[in-house]
């Protein structure tokens, strides 16, 4: 058997809850595989084989031991603006699709959801569902492929997840299951309060009620962990917390920023803010211009708040600067888009790097990648070699200025500009203390570099069955 984790709304720790649950599983000695029909996200990962997912179902097969796959995250969509978002369509892109056409396509997208999840139980035996959103919306409700439809055509047993930090969480839990089609409430065989603050004695008699009120066990209280898991989507963002430290980075918060769990290690590290266009860059020590899904229309607004300019000056101050993939981009004197990722036309850049790139097709590259450094300047020198991915649309064409890495990027003469396509620079811990401790060095102020930190999916996987009654969740695996 297996198990599908529903939510009351997004956000409320559905992708935790599934790599928690994997790990448990894994540790039981049940093999296992995470599973999401569909993901609407813009932080994403590149498979062995060079298919892109979601990143939660790539750190959730890692957390049940298995190599990360495209089967787990058959269809990832991929905002654009404008209610216009890119289908990939297991790992491949597909098309880009305005919000009211999709629905119009979803039958067959559910028939290759269905069968990837099949190969998946064939490969592995089990899987942990992840559903999407909310999951008593009922006006999608005959459209729907990652929540009812698919629970439809699965039927497995449902863990249906709250949030109570942000409250009202009897009306989400009452309300979501009175809601659920008559053939899918039954279905629904606990219930999971998450995101718990202070002392759980206190809500012994709010578990009862949510029991007496729903007649679904409510097997656990989770409190509030730190536990250290790249986060899903930008509605993260909002949620972190600065920590004080020697440095601070800025991160360019752009409207369409992707993958900025690129930075999550550095977050320990040091000061890391993420800044609104517009925002003043003085006073930081380093700036990195992150990727982004929409480097045109990004860039517009990195040039008309005035970043552009303070990315300018912060370079003359000799402020240590880094774009990766879409800021790579943008930190080039122009771009030249033949109606792919935007507009046909030519847009000026942040002109600090002399190459210009180019959107000539709807190609994407998806690839992993470990390169050697140049160790030209005061970062690269420090490191050896790096492994990441690469996920982008355009080239770029680098003339003679000189390789950041081997065969990839560019850095500049005095080594504190530096541009690269490779995502996962920052997440290996060697290379973000290479660069926390070049900034310390140039500040004049000593750092150590923190001590690692146990596996965080054992570390999740002891938090949860620390709070649920696990051998509930256990029993559908074994019937």
């Amino acid at each position: 058997m297996s198990v599908m984790v529903l939510g009351t709304a997004s956000h409320v720790g559905k992708s935790t809850m599934v790599a928690g649950l994997c790990r448990i599983l894994r540790r039981r000695g049940i093999s296992n595989a995470p599973f999401k029909s569909q993901n609407m996200s813009l932080n994403s990962w590149v498979t062995e084989d060079g298919g892109e997912i979601g990143i939660a179902q790539a750190m959730q097969a890692y957390a049940a031991g298995i190599p990360p796959c495209v089967e787990m995250n058959p269809i990832l969509l991929k905002p654009k603006g404008d209610q216009t978002s890119q289908i990939v369509l297991l790992g491949r892109p597909f098309h880009d699709v305005h919000a009211g056409e999709y629905y119009q396509v979803t039958d067959t997208l559910l028939s290759v959801a269905l069968k990837a999840a099949e190969d998946l139980i064939l490969r592995y035996g089990a899987l942990v569902v992840e559903g999407a959103g909310g999951a008593a919306e009922v006006n999608l409700f005959d459209r729907d492929i990652a929540n009812i439809g698919l629970a439809r055509k699965l039927k497995f047993p449902i863990i249906l997840v709250a949030d109570i930090e942000r409250g009202g969480v009897f009306a989400q839990v009452y309300g979501t299951i009175s809601l659920l089609p008559d053939d899918i409430r039954p279905l629904v065989k606990a219930v999971i309060v998450n995101k718990f603050r202070g002392d759980p004695a206190l809500f012994s008699d709010g578990m009862r009620i949510l029991e007496e009120l729903t007649g679904v066990p409510a097997i656990g209280l989770v409190p509030v962990t730190d536990v250290d898991i790249p986060s899903e989507d930008s509605l993260s963002l909002q949620d972190k917390k600065t920590r004080t430290a020697p440095v601070e980075i800025a991160v360019i918060r752009l409207p369409r920023i992707s993958n900025f769990t690129d930075y999550e290690l550095l977050e320990r590290y040091a000061s890391v803010r993420y800044v609104r266009p517009g925002a003043p860059l003085s006073g930081y020590d380093a700036i990195i211009l992150p990727g982004t899904k929409n480097t045109i229309e990004d860039l517009e607004v990195v040039m008309t708040s005035g970043t552009g300019e303070e990315i300018r000056r912060a370079r003359e101050r000799g402020v240590i600067i880094i774009g990766i993939c879409g800021g790579y981009q943008m930190l080039c004197e122009r771009i030249i888009d033949s109606g792919v990722e935007s507009k046909a036309g030519e847009y000026e850049g942040i002109g600090l790097i002399p190459c210009t790139t180019t959107f000539s097709g709807y190609e994407k590259t998806t690839v992993r990648v470990t390169r050697g450094s140049s160790g030209h300047g005061p970062f690269l020198r420090r490191i050896s070699s790096v492994s990441g991915y690469e996920i982008h649309m355009g080239t770029t064409c680098r003339g003679d200025i000189r390789e950041a890495f081997t065969g990839e990027g560019v850095v500049s003469e005095d080594g504190l500009l530096i541009g690269t396509y490779m995502h996962g620079l920052f997440t290996d811990p060697e290379v973000a203390a290479a660069f926390v401790s070049v900034l310390c060095d140039r500040k004049g102020v000593s750092w150590k570099k923190p001590e690692s930190d146990p596996d965080p999916f054992d570390a999740l996987a002891d938090h949860i069955e620390a709070h649920v009654r696990i051998d509930e969740i256990l029993s559908c695996f074994t019937r």
